[in-house]
């Protein structure tokens, strides 16, 4: 019977060898998935009639067919968002992979990062109401680029439209910085039929 080459038998370099695995194959998928939405991406730029099907009706809203610069903003926008929780949840899991290559228990290392995610949660509660609103800002094309927009602060024209900031261009030239999640509400000049009143306001020769 051949004899079992010595350095099988090392645990600390099977620890290693199994971490490195860990980490390829967590490259591979973040490669692999990174590819995957940029095509998707590049599909929405475009255009693309795969959002047509009747399973894909819920994203029309956010994915139908605009003008170039605010379509290509939108979907670059969910483009980065898919591909930063796509990497966050990958490295949280070949993390925890690598741990178990070297025995680690991470039992109590997962009951810390959940009471440190409950502390952090609480401390950007702001932050995270900024993202939520700006995700569903862009998901249901409430305004986009070029639009004119009036809201309890501002009246103007929408130049970005981001995860956490708007940034709008007021009729006297200013640039306001708008944070997604204290925009209780929005109206669309650009939508619909609006008529300025006779008598003019502000924000109205826009």
């Amino acid at each position: 019977m051949p004899a079992v080459p010595q350095w099988t038998q090392d645990p600390l370099l099977n620890s290693w060898i199994s971490a490195g695995l860990s980490v390829v194959i967590g490259l591979l998928v973040w490669g692999v998935g990174k590819f995957v939405i940029a095509k998707l991406v590049r599909r929405v730029r475009n255009g693309s009639s795969v959002f047509k099907l009747r399973a894909l009706r819920w994203a029309q809203p956010a994915l139908r067919p605009l003008d170039s610069e605010r379509r290509v903003q939108r979907a670059g926008t969910i483009g980065t968002l898919l591909t930063s929780v796509l990497g966050v949840v990958i490295v949280v899991i070949v993390f925890i992979y690598v741990l178990l290559a070297f025995q680690i228990n991470v039992v109590p290392l997962l009951g810390g990062l959940g009471i440190l995610g409950v502390a952090i949660g609480f401390g950007c509660q702001q932050l995270i109401r900024d993202f939520l609103a700006g995700i569903f800002i862009t998901l249901e094309d409430q305004y986009g680029i070029g639009d004119v927009i009036e809201t309890s602060e501002v009246v103007g024209i929408v130049e970005s439209v981001g995860l956490r900031i708007t940034r709008v261009r007021s009729a006297d030239g200013a640039i306001w910085y708008l944070r997604n999640g204290e925009i209780l509400r929005v109206g669309n000049r650009s939508q619909g039929n609006y008529q300025a009143p006779a008598d003019g306001d502000e924000g109205a020769g826009i």
